[in-house]
Parts: C-alpha cells; structure tokens; sequence
C-alpha cells in the first residue's frame, strides 16, 4: 500500500495538518481502511496542501 508518511508525524501549528505529509489526522488514522482511489485521491491533493503550509510558515516568520 502506497503512503505518503515521511515519518515526520507533526501537525501545523493550526493542528488541522502534518507538516511531512499534508494528511489531517483524521486521513492519517483512516488511511489503511480507504480504497485505492480514496489514497490516490487524497494524494493528489498532498502537493498544493504542503505547499501551503510552507507558505503560511514563510509569512509567520517574516511577521515574527
């Protein structure tokens, strides 16, 4: 089974998202009971969701 765990199991600082690999808690805990083209969805969506948190980083430390 495909996963996007980088083993840095840390939730942003809003808590809604790992900052390793984008998935809410809520995915993370359901991951191994979703069909494939639930996993290849959420996937799909990882890249944007990261990129985000890399964003909203980059702004609290300039605001900081």
């Amino acid at each position: 089974m495909e996963t996007p765990c980088r083993h840095i199991c840390v939730l942003d600082t809003a808590g809604r998202l790992c900052i390793g690999c984008g998935r809410t808690l809520s995915e993370i805990g359901g991951w191994s009971s979703y069909s494939d083209k639930e996993r290849s969805a959420i996937m799909t969506a990882l890249p944007a969701r990261l990129a985000l948190l890399e964003e909203t980083a980059a702004e609290e430390k300039s605001s900081a």
